[in-house]
């Protein structure tokens, strides 16, 4: 292959010009007139922190100095003027004065959760015992629900936390290590992960010896700030402390900004480019990732590069249909399983940063123009090729000095894919460097039989749109600490990856190198053997096409039938995904792709919608948990909320189970999933049995009016389950009387009627009677026996200053006049409902007179006593 060099790229000189004097020091947001009056905290990067101290005793004794970092060189100042700033940053020990902790912003809310499209789904169905244990990630921003059952028993220090939980918070928990104990879909990546809280209201890096210390290998921070481009202080301290603690992983969303401009910067007022959400996340040695929709396209609102000096961001996208938030979170989930899946190949130890980093950007699938681009990085996110390199060994470790070099061998059979990433953790730069990169590695692939070499894929950074948008090339790269070099369809044989220390002022510089060696083929990703298609619904099947374009046929038969059945006649195999409505049925299927000769099934899944758990009663002895029959389906397993996790609970033919004391006791906590030929389905949403609306049998009992001439009850139940009879009673003289009684029963809804004795206010209760002649009572509930157009007070007699209810058998207005037994008016009133108030403070005990004018009917007049 012929070698393409790119010529190096000049930016307009105006562009890196900084203003001079004071100002050069100052960040973008403090250079304007208007910025400086309102600054009154700042925060500096100075190289000699006692020096810069005595500095301040002697020329601004004024103001406060704090450490806000464990960084000894970044310093928060406070109590300024505008004067004041202007002879801070004048001071020969600041190297640079930057903005304080701005007000960060959840980067949108969790709209959906689909595990598939970056691979996940598959991983956790392949390799079950891969969950994160032993792992903890620390989630940065507000505080999550520590009591959400699908984070439960793993959340560190919950007793700590602040409140209340943040909704956005408690997703990206979710997302990262959500166990699915509440749905399916409440499953995270890494469902056994520990999990802690940090706050983001603190912009610069948490105390990374805290973090260690605590377990922590990996932090998400999915919010955002206003678009910032320069490399400030955030910036230096994060790439800072990955030097410092290097299997720490941060994964920074990219923003949920993509089509607006830059106010500053090299890329100002150029639309749609350069717009990622804070100067944090302009760090060389964190992920930033942004984000796709369900069809793998990245996302018109996620936030784009390049970094403020030309640099690749964000360098990942995964899917995130609510916004770039949620695609960090699945990156930093599988950040963890890679880290485990190192760990438990090493001895227990933690591989570095940099090994993740470039494993998950080597395995990514190219998205939008060839090889990398500004938009989607170097890829969407794949947790299953990721895996298989990690678990391949498919990576090495090293480290090169100025012009030293590193070589490594491999072998590429013929037909096979190459690819290959160098990553490496650079020294902190300068604050406001004009470029961040201060080590500069190369990478290089050689074939020696033939002489030939391969650079890896670089950009145009040049300010215009034109020329960010234009494809990558092959050229040396002078201003990532990521690079990649791909081949499409090798030759066989010997392949040598050389990396060399290009420019390395600051000591021997360490590095990880990952690749991969694919065969043409077909690797399917959903429907997977764990997951449910909903019938006659649509949904997405995924596959992974390592080859040439061409075209396939997806075919589907259900589990012990011959034929195969034409899903669709043509499909583009490079889509790597296909809507499919499923057949309107309940069975074990395939799918499987037809490309030629070749051939490519798809795991066994069931076609099948779980059942809805319901409650049919819960009394103080046993509750009952029923669900609707699945046609074809003979099985269920009933689970229950374990320490962490569901459990296994009772196999079951019948679609009923009665839930002793102490299993009530054990969790409130259930779900079912049906067992179809054999096969364990998942199960549907886990409830609360206590928050269903069901008691001891009753769900609700009620006056279908509350004042009428008839007394008509709705009652419904639970479950007849065990029961004889129901009875309506009526509270007389003597205690509550039966009024009718329905036996036996067989419907959960009824009704029952009554007609008193006399005009007034009753009291009624149900009782049920099971077979057992154990009864079970209802709520009491109060009703109203009135002839229309009539109207009663009620109680009467009423004690003075206590309300005199005024029950109206009419939905027109009704005026209401008072008089004493003298015939001297007292007050009036309109009303205008069928209960109302008459308030009687001020009105001595005695016989008074209430004289009612209905509409279009003679007055009525009601002796009422006052005691």
């Amino acid at each position: 292959m012929a070698l393409l060099l790119l010529p190096a790229v000049s930016l307009p000189a105006q562009t890196l010009t900084p203003p001079a004097g004071p100002q050069a020091k100052l960040a973008p947001g403090l250079q304007a007139a208007g910025a400086q009056r309102a600054a009154r905290a700042v925060r500096v990067s100075v190289a000699d922190r006692p020096a810069f101290q005595q500095w301040v005793q002697q020329q601004l004794p004024a103001v406060r100095v704090s450490q806000p970092s464990a960084s000894a060189r970044t310093l928060a100042v406070s109590g300024l003027s505008t004067a004041t700033l202007v002879q801070l940053a004048a001071c020969p020990f600041v190297q640079f004065v930057d903005v304080p902790d701005r007000q960060a912003h959840e980067e949108r809310q969790l709209n959906n959760s689909d595990l598939s499209v970056n691979a996940i789904a598959a991983v956790q169905a392949r390799f079950p015992q891969l969950a994160g244990q032993g792992i903890a990630v620390s989630v940065k921003e507000q505080p999550f629900d520590p009591n959400d059952i699908d984070l439960k028993g793993r959340v560190i220090s919950a007793g700590t936390f602040p409140g209340p939980p943040s909704s956005h918070a408690t997703a990206m928990a979710t997302l990262i290590g959500g166990a699915g104990n509440s749905h399916p879909l409440g499953r995270g990546v890494a469902r056994e992960v520990r999990l802690a809280t940090s706050d983001f209201a603190r912009l610069l890096p948490d105390n990374g010896t805290q973090l260690t210390q605590a377990g922590i290998s990996v932090q998400n921070h999915s919010y955002g700030v206003a678009i910032e481009n320069y490399y400030g202080v955030e910036a230096q301290e994060y790439d800072r402390q990955v030097r410092q603690f290097p299997t720490l992983l941060h994964v920074f969303s990219s923003g949920n900004v993509g089509t607006l401009a830059s106010p500053t910067g090299t890329y100002a007022g150029i639309a749609g480019v350069a717009n990622v959400t804070g100067q944090f996340k302009m760090s060389k040695n964190t992920l930033t990732v942004g984000a796709t929709d369900p069809s793998g396209q990245v996302a018109a609102l996620s936030s784009r590069g390049p970094a403020y000096d030309g640099r690749i961001k964000p360098e990942l996208v995964a899917y995130g249909e609510g916004g770039s938030s949620e695609s960090a979170a699945l990156v930093s989930g599988m950040g963890v399983l890679l880290q485990q899946t190192y760990r438990d190949q090493h001895s227990g130890t933690l591989p570095p940063a940099t090994l993740v980093k470039a494993v998950l950007l080597n395995s990514a699938d190219d998205l939008g123009r060839p090889e990398v681009d500004f938009v989607s990085g170097f890829g969407q996110a794949d947790a299953l090729g990721a895996l298989a390199a990690m678990r391949g060994n498919q990576f090495f470790n090293g480290a090169v000095a100025q012009g030293a070099e590193q070589v490594f061998t491999l072998t590429v059979p013929a037909g096979q894919q190459l690819k290959a990433t160098l990553v490496w953790a650079d020294p902190d730069a300068a604050a406001n460097a004009a470029r961040a990169l201060v080590n500069d590695l190369d990478l290089e692939l050689v074939a020696p039989a033939t002489g030939q070499h391969w650079q890896p894929w670089v950009l145009s950074a040049y300010p215009h749109a034109d020329s960010l948008a234009r494809p990558a090339r092959r050229g040396a790269d002078h201003l990532n600490n990521a690079e990649q070099i791909t081949l499409t369809v090798p030759a066989a044989g010997t392949y040598e990856l050389h990396v060399r220390g290009f420019a390395v002022p600051q000591g021997s510089q360490s590095f990880s190198l990952a690749y991969e060696v694919n065969p043409v083929g077909l690797e399917w990703i959903s429907p997977q053997r764990a997951g449910n298609v909903r019938p006659g619904a649509a949904s997405t099947v995924r596959w992974h096409w390592s080859g040439p374009a061409t075209t396939a046929r997806l075919e589907y038969r259900p589990v012990g039938q011959a034929q195969w059945r034409v899903a669709s006649p043509t499909v583009v195999l490079t889509d790597n995904h296909l809507a499919w409505t499923a057949p309107d049925t309940v069975a074990l299927a395939q799918l499987r792709l037809v490309a030629g000769s070749q051939a490519y099934a798809s795991d066994t899944f069931a076609i099948v919608r779980a059942p809805t758990l319901q409650v049919g009663f819960t009394c103080p002895e046993e509750t009952l948990l029923q669900w609707t029959r699945v046609p074809g389906v003979a099985k269920y397993q009933v689970y229950q909320m374990g320490a962490t996790a569901l459990v296994p609970l009772a196999l079951t033919t019948d679609t009923a189970l009665v839930l002793n004391r102490a299993q009530m006791a054990a969790t409130r906590y259930y779900t079912v999933a049906p067992i179809l030929q054999g096969k364990l389905a998942e199960p549907g949403g886990t409830i609360d049995y206590m928050t269903q609306g069901t008691a001891c049998y009753f769900r609700s009992f009620l006056p279908r009016q509350l004042v009428d001439n008839t007394i008509l009850f709705n009652v419904e139940l639970g479950s007849v389950y065990r029961l004889r009879s129901a009875t309506l009673e009526r509270l007389g003289a003597a205690g509550y009387e039966a009024v009718q009684t329905l036996a036996p029963l067989t419907k959960t809804q009824f009704a029952f009627t009554d007609l008193p004795p006399a005009a007034g206010g009753y009291l009624y209760r149900v009782r049920l009677d099971n077979l057992a002649g154990q009864p079970f009572y209802s709520q009491v509930q109060e009703a109203y026996y009135l002839q229309k157009g009539a109207v009663q007070a009620f109680p009467n007699p009423v004690l003075a200053g206590e309300t005199l209810r005024l029950i109206a058998g009419t939905s027109s207005p009704v005026s209401i006049r008072l008089y004493d037994m003298l015939g001297r008016f007292q007050r009036e009133t309109t009303i205008d409902g069928v209960i109302n108030q008459l308030n009687t403070n001020g009105l001595k005990p005695g016989l008074y007179l209430l004289r009612v004018k209905l509409e279009s009917q003679a007055e009525q007049t009601i002796r009422v006593v006052i005691q």
